[in-house]
């Protein structure tokens, strides 16, 4: 099975000077990011209002994207244009009128899992669709056994949207808001950010018309073509900055209870770049699986670090990208595979495509990083209101030619991390520490990032139900060009090793710690500077003892001072 974008075709309409186009463009992301400030302040659950687990897009009449917010996820850019194929497929522009809003969390037509809500509004001026707008955002519940990759099918996962209108002429549509109500456990927040969602492609919309009118664009046709093949053009120019060929690269990762192979081939031709994951291992019965959709999402992303990270996301972009993957492997699954935790699997694709050309451009890629792990938490809290909450910890980024790995940051993906302060008025659970693991990053002359420990204790009062997403607890981020790994991820309840990726019940008093994993280096550890590892020594990032025995340097805390060693 095979995704690939259209190439371009010249316009036949008036060429935009590079300052129009450059004004227009910069007029088009201030009104996704608009949308995007109406959707934080409207919001009602932390994933959406503190880890930012959005993103808003604008689409042309033909359905091309051709801007999005700036803070927008690469999983959901990458899963957006489809979507909204799908959606139109269902209901045809014919078939839509001023005030509809459409929505779904279709786990293959939308972003890969029930979790994710995505809403899309057109927009109108003087009676015709000039384009469309789209925001996509996590749900702080769905039903189901909750936000978990414990589920055996998909029909346990929770409630799915098929493509139906959320509003009908600016009105709500009741059956469906009552669908919803039913069917999750926080409705208040549930329905709070699909409105929230509402209310950004409301002004998205607005936003797009007024712009339109001020400039006297009868339509977007010129300046989209005209966005979308500057950015087919750059990225052309990019692919072809590598040599041709064949790249290729095979990876074990953990999957809920046996590791899971993940393999690909790169090839390099000309302008052109086509990615197949033919070796994969196939779906599994527990709910880490892949639609392909967000398979192609993340290798987008991947793409896009190595190479093109100055290029605008649109549809442009994805034109010299063909991306194949085997039926029933486990980034091409399908129904009932389940879903849920399929970011456990799809985070590894950067490491993945990084590996494969780790030779070819070895100055442009990095050491595999620590992730981040996840931990849903449901149940009631110590005033009784029902809470279904998610806390991320996060690991140490891997280190690249010029750089070391930032400590403790949140990557591949780029959600925030709920404050402490926060997550303990909500949840009435304490974080009793919250540290760096010295040590826990890849040796080598650019360090790896450290991980962190987190200790959470339950004072609710009541018996919660924790459902722990842990990467990295059985392969180490790896290290390149003769560094070492990142030290390994772990997850215990009261003491004991704790699965990472299975349910928990935790009594009142009981403990949870998370341990997340370290960046892995690169380069040798010998031609690390001794004044940098002075500097890991004073910042806590390395023990006195890793210094010397590992980088060879000699650290005096004292006089903060130090040397090499033979």
């Amino acid at each position: 099975m095979t995704q690939a974008a259209e190439p371009l075709q010249a316009s036949t309409q008036t060429e935009l000077d590079p300052v129009t186009l450059g004004i227009l463009w910069d007029r088009l992301i201030s009104i996704t990011d608009e949308g995007v400030s109406v959707m934080l302040r409207s919001s009602f659950s932390t994933i959406l209002r503190e880890c930012l687990d959005l993103t808003a897009i604008l689409f042309d009449a033909e359905g091309n994207s051709i801007a999005q917010g700036t803070k927008s996820l690469p999983s959901f850019t990458g899963t957006g244009p489809a979507t909204l194929r799908h959606i139109l497929d269902r209901y045809p522009p014919e078939t839509l009128n001023p005030g509809d809003v459409l929505a779904t969390n279709d786990a293959w037509q939308g972003t890969g899992h029930y979790f994710d809500i995505c809403v899309m509004r057109p927009a109108f001026r003087n009676g015709r669709i000039v384009g469309y707008t789209m925001s996509i955002s996590h749900l702080p519940d769905i039903g189901g056994i909750g936000y978990t990759a414990a589920a055996t099918d998909i029909y346990q996962e929770g409630l799915r949207i098929p493509v139906c209108k959320l509003m009908v002429g600016g009105r709500p549509n009741d059956l469906v808001f009552d669908f919803i109500r039913a069917n999750v456990r926080v409705s208040e927040q549930v329905v709070g950010d699909i409105m929230a969602n509402v209310s950004c492609n409301e002004v998205s919309g607005q936003k797009l018309v007024e712009f339109m009118d001020e400039y006297g664009l009868d339509d977007l046709e010129t300046l989209s073509q005209a966005i979308r093949r500057q950015s087919e053009h750059a990225m052309r120019e990019q692919v072809r900055t590598i040599p041709d060929g064949e790249y290729r690269n095979k990876i074990e990762i953990e999957g809920f209870d046996d590791a899971v192979t993940l393999a690909c081939s790169v090839t390099v031709d000309g302008g052109d770049l086509r990615i197949d994951f033919d070796g994969t291992g196939p779906s599994v019965s527990r709910g880490i699986n892949c639609a392909l959709n967000i398979t192609s999402a993340w290798t987008y992303f991947s793409l896009k670090c190595l190479m093109a990270s100055g290029i605008p996301n649109n549809q442009g972009f994805l034109a010299p990208i063909t991306i194949t993957a085997p039926e029933g492997c486990i980034l091409n699954a399908r129904p009932p595979s389940p879903t849920a935790g399929r970011h456990l699997v799809v985070h590894f694709i950067p490491s993945l495509i990084f590996g494969a050309f780790a030779e070819a451009v070895p100055d442009v890629v990095q050491a595999d990083s620590g992730m981040l792990g996840h931990l849903t938490v449901q149940g009631r809290n110590r005033d009784g209101r029902e809470i279904s909450d998610i806390f991320t910890a996060t690991g140490g980024v891997g280190g690249a030619m010029s750089a070391d790995g930032s400590e403790t940051t949140s990557t591949p993906t780029t959600i925030g991390v709920v404050p402490v302060e926060v997550w303990e008025a909500l949840t009435s659970m304490t974080v009793e520490s919250k540290v760096f693991v010295p040590d826990s990053g890849g040796v080598g002359r650019r360090r790896g990032g450290v991980g962190q420990e987190v200790v959470i204790r339950n004072d609710s009062g009541h018996t919660l139900t924790v459902f722990p997403m842990g990467y990295r607890t059985d392969f180490p981020a790896k290290g390149y060009h003769g560094a070492s790994d990142g030290q390994l991820a772990r997850y215990e309840a009261n003491d004991r090793h704790l699965h990472p990726k299975d349910r928990y019940l935790m009594a009142p008093g009981d403990r949870v710690r998370v341990v997340e994993a370290g960046g892995g280096g690169f380069g040798a550890a010998s031609e690390r500077e001794p004044e940098r590892v002075l500097n890991d020594v004073l910042e806590g990032y390395v023990s006195v003892e890793s210094a010397r025995v590992d980088y060879g340097v000699e650290v005096d805390v004292n006089t903060r001072t130090a040397r090499r060693v033979a």
